[in-house]
């Protein structure tokens, strides 16, 4: 076969249209040769494994954060000496925390015995290992320390006992806090750690959307309960200015392909309503006065923008082409 017979003419013809196209049509060269993808991937196949969590983790992401921030205003308010409101905090934070919370990591897990079994062994790469043991610490905080607190707020025992109540209360509600403080954040970090393209890149941002949000929502939650001071107002405004701050952020961080699910895919408006309604929304109504729908607002957003968030991750997961653009970054 001579360089200039037909076949060869017609081989060299057929090496510059796969190159200039990504496709080579014609009869017998789609098994032997097959088409030259023009972008990278596994012919549409996942490149990582996506998440695989229904419903119980974003509630378990809602709750989580509530009851770890209620900890966190919990010690404000037993420190400036607020007693009532550090009492309703404590059991908004042992309700939610020690109760709800293990309930939604059983439920997705599927069998009682496996939370357990995440407890014998310590994994920080693992989200599911690295909730069961801060959940595990803080309920081991959260509930002595609502008792010893309740306690000393009854007056139950005179002199250095109920002196002693006091200390205990006060080491086992910081205890709460810091613990609290890492629940209510953690799957953000940890979920920012993954290979999930929508996620890792926005791995800054993620931490402290979730502990604004678990923020806000604790304030939200005492408020709605009748409990109107200036501090939760306080918080109230604050959550609701990051929350404000981290949407013009999330608007402007765009990595095209990479993290296409947040700005191309209906999941990413999950995001984007939920930020709105405990961003600018909760703003205005917590500045006009209207605290309780301000209140309501913020819970709202924070509950949908964590089932975006979610959502998202499983469409950014499945998306070959998000996966090898984000190796750039």
């Amino acid at each position: 076969m001579t360089t200039n017979s037909p076949s060869e003419k017609r081989l060299e013809e057929l090496r510059e249209q796969a190159w200039k196209e990504g496709v080579v049509p014609g009869r017998g060269v789609d098994v032997a040769g097959g088409p030259i993808p023009k972008k990278p991937g596994y012919y549409g196949q996942p490149v990582v494994k996506p998440p695989v969590w229904t419903w119980e983790i974003p509630l378990y992401f809602f709750f989580g954060g509530i009851a770890g921030m209620s900890a966190v205003i919990a010690l404000g308010a037993a420190i400036f000496d607020h007693v009532d409101l550090a009492r309703v905090a404590m059991w908004i934070a042992a309700i939610a925390g020690v109760v709800v919370s293990p309930i939604l990591l059983i439920m997705d897990l599927g069998r009682p015995h496996l939370f357990l079994n995440m407890l014998r062994v310590f994994k920080h790469r693992s989200a599911m290992s690295m909730g069961a043991w801060i959940l595990t610490a803080f309920g081991a905080c959260a509930v002595p320390g609502l008792i010893a607190l309740e306690l000393h707020a009854q007056q139950l025992f005179p002199g250095a006992l109920d002196q002693l109540l006091s200390l205990a209360a006060g080491v086992l509600i910081l205890g709460a806090a810091i613990f609290g403080t890492l629940l209510a954040t953690y799957t953000g970090v940890l979920i920012g750690a993954t290979a999930i393209p929508a996620w890792f890149l926005h791995r800054t941002l993620l931490p402290i959307h979730f502990g604004t949000a678990g923020l806000g929502s604790a304030a939200a939650v005492l408020e709605l309960l009748g409990h109107r001071i200036p501090a939760l107002n306080f918080i109230g405004f604050y959550a609701a200015t990051i929350e404000l701050a981290l949407l013009i952020w999330l608007s402007v961080d765009k990595h095209g392909a990479a993290d296409r699910a947040i700005h191309e895919h209906g999941a990413g408006w999950l995001i984007r309503i939920g930020e709105v309604l405990n961003g600018p929304v909760a703003l205005v109504l917590r500045f006009f006065g209207f605290v309780p729908l301000a209140a309501i607002s913020f819970l709202l957003g924070a509950f949908v923008s964590r089932i975006g968030w979610v959502a998202v991750g499983k469409i950014s997961g499945s998306d070959p082409e998000s996966v090898f653009a984000a190796e750039r970054y």
